[in-house]
């Protein structure tokens, strides 16, 4: 089994109903690879997956150029002690990807917020109304015939995404990943998609690498991810917890069972120390969960991507 990592640039082409979350990604992908080659290649693909094994692990969406700020208390910064300065740097959530090599301060003194990482275009988000009608009455009316809203995401026209892939070179192709994304993004990702949501096209595909700083002892993540019994020291990582309440996607949305068990995770951007240091490198941390009816009644081998594609990171002792 050898890994590597590639980045895929995506240009968006119509407003988002569904985040670009790595686990939602690698979801949609699955269903991509079971309407174009079946699904018997499908649990082929899938064989290891929840014991260490992945074919595919999908990063989240970022603005091209940028990965998403580490979840680090605020001392690891430099100090600032205008109110008005520390508000501002909280909305700095982005670091330039060709930072990863520097030592944290100045990754994280060359944070931008979301004007400059949308290059003076930030995503803006809007609430769009849908109205279910009564066919007998031909109106709406309460319950589940009554208006309702529900949010939505637009870009600037044509804006480019980085989405980085880890990829079992023995199973899957960097041709055959953006083949998958380009058929998942003409048919729209996420909700609403069958009315015009969540279309993009693949710009470009290529090998990818994050430059190691001197002494990186921590893994920072790039999806949500479970690291829990992988033998990281708990006292000293930080993340933010997440509650990804999953759902079935297309044919399975419409079964007696749409959703999906619950799963808890640790949300993008956890930095993570491992037991004796980054002894070795590693493009993914993590592991699958489910199989064997543990996430889904109306598909006993669903599994949810629980890893993700990692950074190296020098954690620098807290002063």
């Amino acid at each position: 089994m050898s890994h590597t990592l590639h980045r895929a640039t995506l240009a968006l082409h119509t407003a988002l109903g569904t985040p670009l979350a790595g686990d939602t990604l690698f979801g949609q992908l699955c269903w991509a690879l079971r309407e174009a080659a079946g699904e018997a290649e499908l649990g082929r693909r899938l064989d290891g997956y929840t014991s260490g094994r992945p074919w595919l692990v999908v990063s989240d969406g970022f603005p091209a150029g940028y990965l998403p700020r580490p979840t680090l208390p605020q001392h690891f910064s430099a100090p600032v002690a205008d109110p008005a300065q520390r508000k501002a740097a909280r909305k700095r959530h982005w670091l330039p990807v060709d930072r990863t090599g520097k030592a944290l301060a100045e990754q994280l003194a060359g944070a931008v917020n979301d004007q400059q990482a949308y290059a003076g275009k930030p995503p803006q988000q809007s609430v769009q109304a849908h109205n279910t009608l009564n066919r007998l009455s031909g109106t709406t009316g309460e319950g589940a015939f009554a208006p309702y809203s529900v949010a939505q995401t637009f870009h600037a026209k044509e804006q480019r995404i980085d989405v980085y892939l880890v990829l079992d070179s023995e199973r899957v192709s960097a041709d055959e990943a953006g083949s998958l994304l380009t058929a998942l993004g003409s048919g729209g990702f996420g909700r609403d998609a069958s009315v015009g949501l969540g279309k993009f096209s693949l710009q470009n595909i290529e090998a990818a690498a994050f430059t190691a700083p001197a002494a990186a002892n921590a893994w920072w993540t790039l999806a949500p991810c479970a690291p829990q019994g992988q033998g990281f020291v708990g006292s000293e990582s930080y993340w933010r917890v997440l509650t990804r309440f999953g759902r079935h996607g297309n044919a399975l949305a419409l079964s007696a069972h749409p959703f999906k068990t619950p799963v808890l995770l640790a949300a993008t951007g956890a930095v993570l120390v491992p037991t004796g240091g980054l002894a070795a490198a590693r493009l993914f941390i993590g592991q699958g969960i489910g199989g064997a009816g543990l996430l889904s009644k109306a598909e006993a081998a669903t599994v949810h991507q629980a890893y993700a594609p990692t950074v190296p990171l020098a954690l620098e002792p807290a002063p």
